[in-house]
């Protein structure tokens, strides 16, 4: 069975072609500024020989649908194409941002729930309809193969009530479905997981605190398989210090900067997502040179780092109270797998709480799943590579296998 999974964005279509028989990745790439002047796609393949091959070149692309059906021409070109034709592909996966209360597993598409994604369209205005397009061109693109669903929000539909409302009129959640959602539902699932199979033993019966720090970062607290508390809130935008998100801020703040410097509400939407966070404070919002800078006596950068990890570290404190023993705490993402300063500044002080990291382990560089703190800690603290674009195969698989809704 060989599944593609995709991620269309606005402006962009990020692919992989997974090879769910053999357990590896045929192709991957992207299309990249769908629209503008000049796009840009890439194509990655692994040789026969064992070689990487990587193709980018630059193109006007003026839609996503131009965007696909290139795609589909590296995936199915004759000297280095991965497939021969387009049926070879069983399937295609669709990341869903967000799946609101409607769903709250991976679910195989048809009229009904391209309706239901499209109603959920005011919780992810800038998210949903870039979905949208991309199921639809799918579609009709490849014709033969299934179409699945899944959402980043499913995971966290096990919310309790508690966890998942917030202290406004009860009108506002059932009539508008206000409420906490949660996102990087896959990369959490996930390393969650992998955690699991590295400890050797169920994951139903292991208590888990998983961060999530990419460029958009977020926490889960996981009690036995389920997660049952998570940073983000109804969009993305709540929780940690990310990199160019503000996280937790006083709800009052939009009042005050429209009533006192006459900012618009678009405007002040755009400043805490785009403007804030790390680039806010200090300029940047690449982790790798907040670092930099920092080691170089910035004193911006070096508060930066200290209120990114503050955050963090408060919300790790805060999901041990909640799930009252943890056996498990995961970084993953591209700075949490990739930054031992900022687990380093997460985790100091917590030995009261049996989490003792290794500053040996660490800095040490390594792939895979890596144990970093020490052997006698109580708490083991991990370092997982995420893959959420796996996720999304192996979740896409197990929708389209017998038994599957509908068959």
């Amino acid at each position: 069975m060989k599944i593609l999974v995709i991620n269309t964005g606005s402006s962009s279509i990020k692919y992989e072609l997974f090879d769910m028989e053999q357990h590896q990745v045929m192709a991957s790439g992207m299309a990249e500024k769908i629209g503008e002047d000049t796009s840009l796609l890439t194509y990655r393949k692994t040789l026969p020989d064992g070689e990487p091959l990587e193709k980018v070149e630059e193109a006007v692309i003026l839609d996503h649908r131009k965007g696909m059906n290139r795609i589909v021409e590296f995936l199915i070109d004759p000297e280095h194409g991965a497939i021969r034709d387009r049926d070879e592909i069983s399937a295609v996966g669709h990341r869903v941002v967000h799946g609101g209360e409607t769903f709250r597993t991976t679910t195989v598409i048809d009229e009904a729930v391209i309706a239901a994604i499209r109603e959920n369209i005011p919780l992810a205005p800038l998210h949903n309809p870039a979905n949208l397009i991309g199921i639809e061109i799918a579609g009709s693109v490849f014709p033969n193969a299934l179409q699945v669903a899944v959402f980043d929000t499913a995971f966290h539909q096990t919310l309790p009530m508690k966890a998942f409302l917030y202290a406004i009129p009860f009108e506002m959640y059932e009539k508008e479905k206000v409420r906490r959602y949660g996102f990087h539902g896959t990369s959490h699932a996930y390393v969650a997981e992998r955690a699991a199979d590295y400890m050797g033993c169920p994951l139903a019966e292991l208590n888990l605190i998983t961060i999530h720090l990419g460029n958009g970062a977020s926490m889960a607290a996981i009690r036995k398989g389920k997660s049952v508390d998570t940073t983000m809130g109804m969009t993305p935008l709540a929780g940690l210090v990310m990199g160019t998100r503000s996280g937790d801020v006083d709800p009052a703040l939009p009042f005050f900067l429209a009533d006192h410097l006459g900012m618009s509400l678009k405007d002040i939407e755009a400043l805490l997502n785009k403007e804030s966070g790390l680039k806010g404070i200090c300029g940047t919002n690449d982790m790798r040179d907040v670092i930099k800078e920092m080691e170089a006596g910035d004193d911006r950068a070096k508060i930066a780092l200290d209120i990114y990890a503050y955050r963090i570290k408060k919300y790790i404190g805060a999901y041990f109270a909640v799930l009252g023993r943890v056996d498990v705490v995961v970084f993953t993402a591209g700075i949490g797998e990739n930054a031992p300063y900022i687990r380093k500044l997460c985790c100091r002080g917590l030995g009261g709480f049996g989490m003792e990291i290794d500053p040996e382990r660490n800095t040490k560089a390594g792939n895979g799943i890596r144990e970093i703190s020490f052997l006698n800690s109580k708490v083991k603290i991990l370092v997982i590579p995420t893959n959420e674009e796996l996720r999304i195969a192996q979740e896409t698989k197990a929708a389209v296998e017998p038994p599957f809704p509908g068959a």
